[in-house]
């Protein structure tokens, strides 16, 4: 194991720097991204239709490909994470809100109906000044 370590320390040492920048860059953005979920975005049956929807059907699915590609990163980050420092947890999930697949939108309703969960997510809307997401 040792040896191991010792013939790839240069490979550790990008793995770690890189595990370090996700876990800064998870810090920074997921009150970003929470504090930009619209408030009643939870509060239908079915997903809104997105920002994209009215878009060129090209830059649809460029947007889509690369989100879903950089949910991909993050997933495989995070799961890289769960055995070197840095938040894996936490980018795990953050790859899995960033992946279109069917009903995805009733797993995040699903988490987010959890109290403790939307409790975090008022408090840090309230903190940036925005209204707390409404769930039914």
């Amino acid at each position: 194991m040792f040896d191991w370590i010792g013939d790839h320390r240069g490979l550790l040492t990008w793995l770690m720097a890189a595990s370090a920048v996700m876990f800064v860059g998870t810090l920074l953005a997921l009150p970003a991204i929470i504090v930009r979920i619209p408030d009643d975005y939870f509060a239908h049956e079915h997903r809104p239709a997105s920002r994209w929807a009215h878009h060129h059907p090209l830059l649809r699915v460029l947007f889509h490909a690369g989100k879903n590609i950089l949910g991909i990163v993050f997933i495989v980050a995070g799961t890289a994470m769960l055995i070197l420092p840095g938040q894996g947890l936490l980018s795990l999930l953050i790859g899995f809100f960033m992946l279109d697949f069917p009903a995805k939108y009733r797993v995040e309703r699903w988490l987010v109906r959890r109290k403790r969960l939307l409790a975090s997510i008022n408090w840090l809307r309230k903190k940036a000044g925005h209204g707390p997401i409404r769930v039914t």
